[in-house]
């Protein structure tokens, strides 16, 4: 199996957008649960919902250049 640069390419944004995704949902959450400290369990929870999302269209990308990169 070769992998081409357009492969290498989808990797690389597939895997680096979603972990800046990841960061900023981390940083805002945080943020949130400063300014309202009571409501920190739906908002970790929310956050981790949205995290497992975002680290999903990674695994995507992975997925899409194993598939149609022959």
């Amino acid at each position: 199996m070769t992998i081409t640069v357009t492969g290498g390419i989808i990797v690389a944004l597939g895997g680096m957008v979603p972990a800046l995704a990841i960061g900023w949902i981390g940083a805002k959450a945080v943020e949130a649960t400063g300014r309202n400290p009571e409501a920190s369990g739906k908002i970790m929870t929310n956050m981790l919902l949205a995290m497992a999302f975002a680290e999903a269209i990674a695994i995507y990308s992975i997925l899409v250049v194993f598939i149609f990169g022959h």
